[in-house]
């Protein structure tokens, strides 16, 4: 596709990932004065976990609907949820209110996020995809960076409603341009929803995150409730694994799986993210609390890893028109494998500026891997199943993000209490705000700070093995060069060029 309507596609695109990969951040600056006048304090989490939950649930499902209805009924209705959603949070009363608001917001993020990178699919070219891919994954990047300002500018200067009415304006501007400048001409999956296999697949990630959710909580012993919601979790996949065997057209493409391609990439999104996602939540805390910085400078520890993943990913998309998509995938995973190979080793004598650089470093990893995979799929899989085999690439990241973050949560929290233990101290009364306080003694401090340094350490041998197990399925990836040469989902694409001339 050429001329006016693809670049307003685009820009319609990029403004509905801006404001869905905002809303996380978004929120977060504006959450204690959201307690402040609503209360509800202890389900404060359940704010972030109820959003998180929907949209992890419904990325696989968006993608499967996008294939059988075409893209633009789906993403007009993943749309309308969000900014529904976004509506009914802005008039919350009470905290429960807003938790259950935050789950229809979640539920139309969940469909756009995965779309977004679907539509790409659809309208671009793998020359043009290796061009823009990196400039959509910069969206989410800029996203993390601008929300923390852009919430905290509207609570101080209006009110903690407005982080939600913002989102109105602008997804009726991306809607009504889709509306406008889209034509779905992509090919449809034949057959009809699999409402069964979409209602178990549901089930079992919302019984799976909910047990990550115990865990993160180190909610262990409160009559079982972890191991009672993973069971369930593992019974409701086993299910779904004999649905979608027999089922003429399953929501989750297990045929898909028997290319070595697309396992892989699922294999390399999980375990990457596993790492990553998992272990960056905790780059703050050793900062702050091992390092001695500010909260403030604590958590501009992310800034390298964010500015280096959107760097790394516009050159490495663009390099995929030089280089076999493997080889970048590897370059990049090895130097994730670097990156938390050297944070196994930080202590805290370690200078600030060597954890920057380190981070950054992950950061560049993530976006020589992940683009480079993503478009190998976009380009080989058949156009019938480019929103299911994009969405479940993302839904992987995701799930391995949330199911590392809870392990290694636990890990810190084992490790912290042991390492206490060891030094004569209370783990019940010896909490991190002595450290942040500096309430204590020179040597009670030292101690302190030493245990969670060794804590944390731990925390990143495990993000190590993650990464180094990424690196080693990377390896199994077909060596076979991706482009027009080889694309099964594109091998038409001087039909589909006179098929949208007219409607340019």
């Amino acid at each position: 596709m050429t001329g006016t309507r693809l670049y307003i596609i685009t820009l319609a695109m990029m403004l509905s990932l801006f404001l869905a990969s905002m809303e996380v951040t978004v929120v977060a600056t504006a959450m204690p004065t959201i307690v402040a006048q609503l209360g509800g304090l202890e389900i404060y989490a359940w704010v972030f976990s109820a959003y998180m939950l929907a949209s992890t649930t419904m990325v696989p499902i968006f993608g499967k609907l996008s294939d059988i209805y075409g893209r633009r009924r789906i993403y007009l209705i993943a749309v309308t949820f969000f900014l529904l959603g976004s509506l009914l949070c802005a008039q919350a009363q009470t905290m429960p209110q807003l938790v259950l608001f935050r789950v229809v917001q979640g539920l139309g993020a969940g469909g756009i996020q995965p779309l977004a990178f679907t539509i790409i699919g659809d309208i671009f070219t793998f020359e043009q995809r290796a061009k823009m891919q990196g400039w959509f994954s910069s969206v989410w990047g800029i996203s993390s960076i601008i929300g923390p300002i852009i919430g905290g500018f509207l609570v101080e200067q209006a009110s903690w409603h407005w982080v939600f009415w913002i989102n109105l304006p602008f997804g009726l501007f991306a809607a009504t341009l889709m509306i406008l400048a889209w034509r779905d001409v992509s090919p449809r999956s034949p057959g009809q929803v699999d409402y069964l296999g979409a209602a178990v697949l549901s089930a079992a990630i919302a019984a799976l995150m909910l047990a990550l959710f115990e865990l993160r909580a180190g909610n262990l012993s409160n009559g079982g409730t972890f191991g009672f919601l993973l069971g369930i979790a593992i019974i409701l996949f086993a299910i779904l694994w004999a649905i979608e065997r027999r089922a003429s057209n399953p929501i989750l493409p297990l045929a898909l799986f028997r290319e070595r391609l697309f396992a892989t990439s699922v294999g390399h999104g999980f375990l990457a993210g596993f790492a990553l996602f998992g272990s960056t939540s905790f780059l703050p805390l050793f900062a702050q609390t091992v390092l001695g910085v500010s909260a403030t400078i604590a958590g501009a520890t992310l800034m390298p890893q964010i500015l280096a993943w959107v760097l790394a990913s516009i050159i490495g998309s663009r390099l995929l028109l030089r280089f076999n998509y493997r080889s970048l995938a590897l370059v990049g995973m090895s130097v994730l494998v670097a990156s938390f190979a050297t944070l196994t080793m930080i202590n805290a004598t370690t200078p600030l500026w060597v954890l920057f650089i380190v981070v950054g470093l992950g950061g560049m990893g993530m976006g020589f891997s992940i683009p480079s995979f993503l478009i190998a799929v976009q380009t080989t899989v058949s156009r019938e199943s480019l929103g299911t085999a994009t969405a479940t690439v993302q839904f992987s990241r995701s799930i391995g993000g949330a199911m590392g973050t809870s392990v290694m949560g636990v890990i810190l929290a084992a490790r912290l209490a042991s390492s206490l233990t060891v030094l004569g101290l209370d783990p019940n009364n010896e909490t991190l705000g002595v450290l942040i306080e500096g309430n204590g003694s020179a040597a009670m401090l030292a101690q302190l700070r030493d245990a969670v340094a060794f804590a944390v350490q731990t925390v990143f041998v495990a993000a190590l093995l993650a990464a180094i197990l990424g690196w080693m399925v990377t390896w199994f990836a077909p060596r076979a060069r991706i482009g027009k040469a080889t694309s099964v989902s594109h091998s038409s694409e001087k039909t589909r060029g006179s098929e949208q001339d007219p409607a340019e």
